[in-house]
């Protein structure tokens, strides 16, 4: 997502709520969530609670759209669809699993449906069906995924 002048601005708050003598980041990534206006507005809010305090991407599809791997320590502005700033979140756990090797404490902090390792594998089994069509992938038990745990570290 493009860095807008009202999300530099939220940015610019962030950096503002730090103490003289802090380590203050030097760069940020700017998300959405979900891949629908509804989905993306829900999923902020769930983050900006700390409902939701995972997420994963299809390690095909980060390839297939020449994205970067977060890393620890990544800064990222967490949008609504449209492109207004919820949220300041910081990647604290980066690992690749494959999907079969997702666990319950996972999909629990996941944050959505129901929050239960049932429910995340059929759900997202859907979800990564479509995103493995659109990309000319076929889904497997085996796909690899980026699983992130992430906090909030600002809102305003």
């Amino acid at each position: 997502m493009k860095k807008t002048p009202e999300i530099e601005e939220y940015w610019k708050g962030y950096i503002r709520s730090f103490s003289e003598g802090e380590t203050v980041p030097t760069s940020y990534h700017v998300w959405h969530f979900g891949n629908n206006r509804r989905l993306a507005n829900e999923l902020a809010e769930l983050v900006k609670s700390g409902i939701k305090t995972a997420t994963s991407t299809l390690l095909c599809e980060i390839e297939h759209d020449n994205e970067v791997i977060s890393r620890v320590g990544d800064s990222v502005v967490v949008t609504e669809w449209d492109g207004k700033p919820v949220c300041v979140i910081e990647i604290i756990e980066v690992e690749i699993k494959s999907f079969n090797e997702i666990d319950q404490q996972f999909a629990y902090d996941y944050g959505e449906g129901e929050r239960t390792l049932e429910w995340w594998l059929k759900d997202m089994w859907i979800y990564y069906e479509k995103v493995c069509k659109g990309i000319g992938k076929s889904p497997s038990e085996d796909m690899l995924l980026l699983c992130e745990r992430f906090r909030v570290v600002y809102s305003a």
